[in-house]
């Protein structure tokens, strides 16, 4: 089936069985390797997306559920002058180690953001509730989000 819809701000076709998983076609069709496969399960956040603007996560997505809608990735976000904020609290908060679960958390962060720019910290816990983290401990990260509340401010 052909399926068409926005990837990082471009129009895509492809044709492929619409059941496939978002992650999947993300990874494999489009080579965007910043959406990672934790748990395939929904459980982990690491293959969060934005699609609409909306928090997604790609393991539990079917690719038909995504026609005619806006997919970013974390490649394209990178680009964005939100994106360099939040990335900067993380730095500076220590809301990273390992790394494995940036892409999803920063996605996450914005998703949250763009919803509710002054997040207090239990709103925060409770949007990357659906993240995980086995390195950092979450506190380090709630830091960051509220270091990127503040400092970008106007961002969203």
């Amino acid at each position: 089936m052909e399926i068409s819809f926005t990837l990082n701000n471009k129009p895509v076709s492809v044709d492929v069985n619409p059941s496939m998983r978002l992650l999947d076609l993300l990874r494999e069709h489009f080579h965007l390797t910043g959406v990672k496969e934790g748990c395939g399960e929904g459980a982990c956040g690491a293959c969060t997306v934005l699609v609409d603007d909306l928090c997604y996560d790609s393991c539990l997505t079917p690719v038909a559920n995504i026609i005619g809608k806006k997919v970013i990735t974390i490649e394209e976000y990178k680009k964005s002058e939100q994106y360099r904020c939040i990335a900067d609290a993380f730095a500076k908060m220590g809301g990273s180690q390992c790394g494995f679960c940036t892409p999803g958390m920063i996605m996450a962060t914005e998703g949250l953001l763009l919803k509710n720019p002054h997040p207090t910290e239990e709103e925060i816990r409770v949007a990357l509730s659906g993240n995980l983290c086995r390195c950092t401990g979450y506190q380090a990260i709630i830091n960051a989000v509220l270091e990127a509340s503040e400092k970008g401010e106007g961002l969203w």
